[in-house]
Formats: C-alpha cells, structure tokens, sequence
C-alpha cells in the first residue's frame, strides 16, 4: 500500500512560522508534488496500453501479409463450392440440344404428406386420394391415416391440377411440401440418351435430384454443382432427333419389328446428331427395371449403346477397306467365290451366287461371304484383330451415356482361321450401332479416326490416320455402287447420293447355332458420297416383310427403306440441299463394270 505525504506536515507547518514564512506554500508544493506523481504513474499505464495494442496489431498485419504472400507464390485454382454433407442441393442444371431447346430442366412442386394424427375423416381424405390419384387404393390407405402415426409420405410430386385438387378435399392432416423435380418436356423424345432423374436425400421441404440413367447419370456432379450457371449442351439437334424417332417407328410398325435402334453421326466431329432406340419409354415416369426375363425386352434398354449384336454383312467394309490399304488387293482385282468354300467341318456359302468368280468391287456390292472371307483369309487374324481394334470396334464406346460403360463387344476367345474369315462377314463378332457409325465415319471422312460423342463440338476430330484418303475414296464409290446397282437399291434418296452396305445377319439360339427365320438387319449408309458429311446406321430387329407372297426378311427389303426415308425426312433440316451428283465419283474407283 502507497504512503501518501501529508499536504501540511505539522513538524513543517511549525518551523516555517518560527521563521515567518507562510504555511499555505508548503501545501500547495506537497500538491503539485503528488499531481505530478499522478501524471507520470497515468502516462506509464497509458504507454503501456499503447505498446500493447500496437504489438497486436503488428502482429495481425504480419499475419495477413504472409497469408497474401503464401497466395501470391501459388497456384491458381478453380473455387469451388464447400459441400456439407447435412445440405439438400436441389439445383440442377438445364440441358439444351445444339440449338439451345431445353431437352430437361427443373420444375418446382410439391411433395404430399400427412400428419395422420391431425386427420379429420381418415375415411374421407383416403376416398378423396384414391380419386384424385389412380394408383392409391382407399381401402389399404385408410388404416393408414386413422392411427397414430406423426408422419407419413404419400406422393413425392404433383402437378398443379393434383395439388388444387387435394387442397379442395379440405383435410388439415394432408399438407405439401416444396420441392424441385425434374422435367423432360419433350416427353419420349430422346429418352435413352438422356435417360432420366429421380430423388435423392430427401427432406420435407427440400429433395435432390439425382441422375440415375443416360447422359443424366454421367454429367450427375456437373449438373448438381451450385456454381454451373449454363446448361450442358449436347451435339443432337431436336427436330433431326424427332424426325428419326417418328420414320424409325413408323419402319418398326410396318415392317413387324420387334425392335429398332438409329444413330446418325456427323462424319468429321463424331457429333451424334440423332439417336433412338425403340420401344421407349417417357423419362418422366421412367419405369422400374426388369428384375427378371430378357432385360432386352425392357424399354429401358437402349440398343443403340446397350445392344451388342452380330451385325452381319455391314462388317464386310473392313477387310476390304484393309487388304485395299495393305496393297493386297484392288477393286478390279478377280477372287475366287466358287462355294460352299471348306473351312474344316464348317463350310460358307453366298446368300445368292453371283458366279464362282467377282471382282472387289462386286464382291462388296453383292455381298458375297466368300469373297470376303477369302479376302480376309489373306489378311490374317492377327492383322484383322489389330486394324478392327484401331476403328475402336473391340472395345466399350467412349460415347457419354453410363450404360456403355458395360456394353463391351463380344470378341472369340481363339482368334483363329475360321474365326478371321467369319467376322469378315459379320458373325463372331459382336458390337453395337454407335461402335458401327465411328467405324464407317472413318471409312468415308478421308481415313481418320472418329470417336462418337454426344456432346457439342466446335471443331472436326482430329484422329490418328487409319486407312488412307485414296482407300477412302476405293471405299465410298464401292458403297455409292450398292445404292446404285447392288443390294440397297432401295436406298437411292434423289439429290443426296446415298451410299451404304447392308448386313442381314441370323440371330443366334442362346442354346447355340443360328435360328433360320430370325434376324438382325442393318444398313450402314453415308451421305452424300461425293463429299460424305453424315452416316446414318439402322438396325430392325427380327423384321419380317409381307407385303408380297411370301414374307421376305433381308435387309434391302426391310431396314434399307426405313434408313432412306430417314435420309430424306433429316437431310434439309441438316442444311443438305438436294443437288446433281457430280461425274467424278464414279471416277474414284479402278473398278469397271
């Protein structure tokens, strides 16, 4: 504790009046005396304070400074989006076709649910559901909702008509939840590319979307990132799309199908512009999957991607197009098709002989097994194993939908002789549409390489070099021929110079061998052939044609007619004018007549 000096000492105060001086002196300089202490005792606190502070805040900037010199000497990299785990995202991004029309978007709704234990009339509100909804039995609802339940779900969205609807029924126990969904407003328009969404977390009043099929699935984490402001566009054009679906069901119909599956392609980009698989289904109300029979014979199976079929006589471009390339052959060059031609127990035949021997160019314009085969035969299979694997035929497509994932070709376990002259010709190997389209792509673009996508492109694919551009043009005036003199005559589309080769091929018994009245028919067409911009790949599933006195099932009768009203109904709206084919292309092949 501080002694404090007394203002008036007394023994000061006594001398001083001994001596005459004033007392009041001495305490008015003990005063000054302790302010002046004061003073000094408030500015060392005050100075103290001030260091302290200043010792803070040197130590703050310090610390900003290096944070900005630790950002200043990184990388740069993208922000992202913190996700916490206990948050319901429900945005999603649009997708729009080439043009920019919405192909799926988000519609906001309400959910309905229940507090059973605020229902007035169970009886009443379950009858009134059971109306408005079709699917709902009143009987098996009613107990349900006169208990003593706190919660219960009982439709994940509506439409506005359902929503006013059970609004009028009037009931406090029935109450909506908000949330978004997902809509197709197009319907079945290009259902098995984009395949569909349906819910994941899930709260009262918040649901996410998730993808569960097709480019949906895919683009899931892209479309649901809170910062993607622009939509995913896709290389397909919606009224090209609408118009294949609309002929390639009406071919199905007509020619008694069981299925049918389409894929046109820009031959330089690899851009699908339109894709289907039939039958379909509405991504809206997408249906539950098979759990048991031929998962094929679900619309949910696409098989365009999914469907890996052998594919026949459309296979014989390649070992022609090869041999053509390894020197071993021309067009005009004679082979032997005297038949059936022995391969140990098996033998091949021609579907129709067209004498025991044909040139290049007419055993790929008739389709002749044993040309082909014998072709193929001087390649090796080895050789063939390798440039079938350079058109990306041997392994699962790149293209951006999940079910191809899984669509792997089914390839012989022994690559050997028999098998080398049959996949010439289409059996033995088996692959899918969109595997078919990049391949021929590459026959007829000049040679290179081609990667199907569905997404927009700005650019033509530059693709490492597999036949060269002279094979190329060997191969598109062979193709232009079949249209014009060989088994697809009834492709020629006026103006458009069609070009293409037909595979009719057997369908294989799953307990072995071939069925002798089943059949997988596809035409592999390009146009136009002078200067190929699209190829367009049709498949019919067991097509049987009766319009005549007995019921024909070949390709040129069924699938060829199907693929040239395609032609014809989508070339304007690609921008393809109708125009005279010039001479020159007959001129691209050394082949006489």
């Amino acid at each position: 504790m501080t002694q404090r000096t007394p203002l008036r000492p007394l023994a000061r105060i006594l001398d001083a009046r001994l001596r005459g001086e004033n007392p009041d002196l001495i305490e008015r300089e003990n005063l000054r005396l302790r302010h002046d202490a004061e003073r000094d005792r408030l500015r060392q606190r005050t100075e103290g304070r001030m260091l302290l502070v200043a010792v803070v805040f040197l130590f703050a900037f310090g610390s900003v400074g290096a944070r900005m010199a630790a950002l200043a000497t990184s990388e740069a990299a993208e922000p992202a989006v913190a996700q916490i785990t206990s948050t319901i995202h429900t945005t999603r991004a649009d997708i729009v076709d080439r043009e920019g029309r919405v192909l799926a978007t988000n519609f906001a709704t309400n959910a309905l649910y229940a507090h059973p234990h605020e229902i007035v009339d169970a009886r009443a509100a379950a009858d009134g559901l059971a109306e408005i909804f079709p699917e709902i039995d009143a009987d098996t609802l009613h107990p349900r909702l006169d208990s003593d339940r706190r919660f219960l779900w009982l439709r994940r969205y509506l439409s506005p008509e359902q929503e006013q609807q059970v609004h009028d029924l009037g009931e406090p126990g029935l109450l909506f939840g908000p949330r978004e969904m997902r809509l197709y407003p197009n319907g079945r328009l290009a259902a098995h590319i984009l395949g569909g969404a349906g819910f994941g977390q899930e709260a009262v009043n918040a649901a996410e979307v998730i993808g569960v099929a097709g480019i949906e699935a895919v683009f899931d984490e892209t479309l649901r990132d809170p910062g993607r402001s622009a939509p995913l566009q896709l290389s397909i054009d919606l009224s090209v799309q609408a118009g294949l679906e609309e002929v390639l069901a009406g071919g199905m119909a007509l020619m008694n199908a069981r299925g049918a599956a389409a894929v046109l392609l820009d031959a330089h980009s690899g851009e699908i512009l339109a894709m289907a698989s039939l039958p379909d289904f509405d991504p809206n109300a997408r249906p539950a999957p098979a759990l048991s029979g031929d998962p094929a014979d679900s619309p949910l199976f696409n098989r365009a991607v999914q469907g890996v079929y052998e594919l026949g006589s459309v296979l014989k471009a390649f070992p022609i197009a090869q041999a053509i390339e390894l020197g071993q052959i021309t067009p005009a060059d004679i082979i032997d098709t005297r038949g059936p031609m022995r391969v140990g127990r098996f033998s091949i035949s021609d579907y129709r002989s067209q004498g025991p021997a044909q040139s290049v160019h007419d055993v790929f314009i008739h389709s002749s097994n044993i040309g082909t085969a014998r072709i193929a035969q001087a390649i090796g299979g080895e050789a063939q194993r390798e440039f079938l694997g350079a058109l990306g035929l041997l392994t699962p497509a790149q293209i951006e939908i999940i079910e191809a994932r899984n669509a792997r070709p089914l390839v012989p376990a022994r690559w050997g002789e028999l098998s080398t002259m049959t996949i010439s010709y289409g059996h033995g190997l088996s692959t899918s549409l969109v595997h078919l389209a990049g391949a021929y792509a590459t026959m007829v673009n000049g040679g290179t390489q081609v990667v199907p996508t569905l997404l927009r492109q700005d650019r033509p694919q530059q693709g490492a070099r597999i036949i060269s551009e002279a094979t190329s043009h060997e191969m598109r005036a062979m193709m232009r021929a079949t249209v014009t003199e060989g088994t697809a005559s009834f492709a020629e589309v006026e103006g458009y110079a069609v070009g293409g080769k037909t595979g009719t091929a057997d369908l294989p018994r799953p307990t072995g061998g071939y069925y002798e009245d089943r059949n997988i028919n596809t035409f592999a067409a390009a146009f136009p052939m002078h200067a190929p911009r699209y190829v367009l790949i049709t498949m019919l599933q067991e097509p049987v044609e009766t319009s005549g006195p007995e019921p024909r099932r070949t390709a040129g009768w069924t699938v060829v007619p199907v693929a040239a009203e395609i032609i014809r109904r989508s070339a304007p709206l690609l921008g393809l004018r109708p125009e005279i084919e010039p001479g020159p292309m007959d001129a691209l092949s050394s082949s006489s007549r």
